[in-house]
């Protein structure tokens, strides 16, 4: 004789619909996470950016004696200036006689942040300094969750040191 009751095996609707609620907010959880890292991620790419670059702008310091001098704030990392960095600054040029301190002048890493930005200054890190050799300069670059000890937002870099 069969049973009334049979025995049926597997999960119930509400079974199902709460494993599949912690499988949701278990995938939510970790974006948000690789998130955050990605923009550390860029964030130390562009501490390492600047130093490469004010590492570049010592050795011509070294040669020149003193650093290039600039009309107004120049982009770096636009069309004009990713090219290499030589004797004759920044830009796209491909002269073989010069010394190269920088093959190619890196850009903001996207998405977010701003471009970096030099400008030549005098020794008080204020006035402009638009020819010859200048005794300074001033390098811009945002951050944006922070890094290495900086908060986000606009930091400014000058001969030796990053500054917050």
């Amino acid at each position: 004789m069969k049973s009334l009751t049979s025995n049926k095996k597997g999960f119930t609707l509400i079974e199902l619909l709460v494993v599949l609620l912690i499988i949701g907010l278990l995938a939510t959880i970790s974006v948000v996470a690789l998130g955050t890292a990605r923009a550390k991620g860029r964030d130390t790419r562009r501490l390492t950016d600047v130093k490469g670059i004010q590492n570049a702008l010592e050795l011509y310091f070294l040669d020149v004696n003193g650093y290039p001098a600039v009309g107004s704030a120049t982009v770096l990392g636009t069309a004009a200036s990713t090219g290499r960095f030589d004797t004759a600054g920044f830009g796209v040029s491909t002269g073989t006689g010069t010394p190269v301190y920088m093959v190619k002048v890196p850009a903001n890493p996207t998405p977010n942040g701003a471009a970096y930005t030099y400008t030549s200054t005098a020794a008080d890190n204020v006035t402009a300094c638009t020819s010859g050799a200048c005794p300074s300069y001033t390098l811009t670059f945002n951050l944006e969750s922070g890094a290495g000890g900086y908060t986000t937002g606009a930091h400014t870099a000058t001969p030796p040191d990053v500054i917050q």
